[in-house]
């Protein structure tokens, strides 16, 4: 069933394995993101493009993305060319976005009422540094994460130096009013105590969800990303004290053991309480 809230997880298949794309619609994914860079050797990037055009010719039972190769490479104008006006297409994943004008290109060539949303994903230093600018870029820029991968190759850091980095990259995503960014794959398909502990330090720095490359990371994600029981309570708690106090006609929010609400304590109650009911709370 459909999950109403925040999407938790997404899920990567190789474009060029056509097989395997009705197998990650009928996953526990919230969206399936079909991969044309990456996963997809050279010489298989035309079968790929010809695998996403005649899969998405008509929408999918669940969203699903396509990530193109990067805007440098000789790939990405033909791969736009063929996903840009897909039915199914529900979004396109740009990697090494480093600029405002890459943005700007992908946008121009996406249908001009705005149906399909731009996936950022930030990958060098010059991107890191221009995070909120390209995040700002255009109306259709729908969400922003990091691959992390290639920014570690480019920054020369090991896994401890990212953390500034993710940081970093949940302000710029907030400054610029997007989602809560999403989580880069977790490669080691059988270390699922590591993947547990990743996503609970990347939801203590703000981020939501994560996107993995098999079905079985998928379960250990969306238990780790989960609130806790006690907090979805003192979110519910909190929303129906604001409640309350504006019924009253109350202007100044102050509740007992809280003191002043902001707008910012609302937005987050409210994702609690979203994700609370994921797991079946009230």
């Amino acid at each position: 069933m459909a999950f109403a809230g925040p999407p938790l997880t997404w899920l990567y298949v190789p474009g060029d394995r056509p097989e395997r794309f009705e197998k990650a619609l009928a996953s526990d994914a919230d969206r399936v993101i079909i991969d044309l860079e990456d996963a997809v050797a050279p010489d298989h990037k035309e079968q790929a493009r010809d695998a996403v055009r005649e899969f998405l010719g008509d929408p999918p039972t669940k969203p699903v993305e396509v990530r193109i190769n990067g805007l440098d490479t000789p790939w990405a104008s033909a791969d736009l060319a063929a996903v840009a006006t897909l039915a199914g297409l529900g979004g396109v994943r740009v990697p090494k976005v480093a600029s405002t004008d890459d943005v700007r290109a992908v946008a121009e060539a996406l249908p001009a009422q705005g149906t399909v949303g731009i996936h950022i994903l930030i990958e060098t230093a010059i991107g890191l540094e221009m995070a909120f600018q390209v995040a700002t870029a255009h109306a259709f820029v729908a969400s922003m994460g990091l691959g992390e991968a290639d920014l570690r190759s480019d920054l020369g850091v090991e896994e401890a130096g990212l953390a500034w980095v993710r940081s970093r990259i949940v302000v710029a995503a907030r400054a610029a009013g997007l989602p809560a960014p999403a989580m880069s794959v977790y490669t080691a398909l059988d270390d699922d105590a590591g993947l547990a502990a990743s996503c609970r330090a990347g939801r203590a720095l703000g981020f939501v969800g994560r996107a993995a490359i098999h079905p079985r990371q998928l379960p250990v994600i969306v238990e780790a990303f989960l609130p806790p029981e006690s907090e979805v309570a003192e979110a519910a708690q909190l929303l129906e004290s604001i409640k309350a106090a504006r019924e009253d006609g109350k202007g100044a929010i102050v509740i007992p053991g809280v003191g002043f609400v902001d707008q910012a304590m609302v937005g987050r109650a409210r994702l609690l309480v979203q994700l609370g009911a994921r797991r079946g709370l009230r």
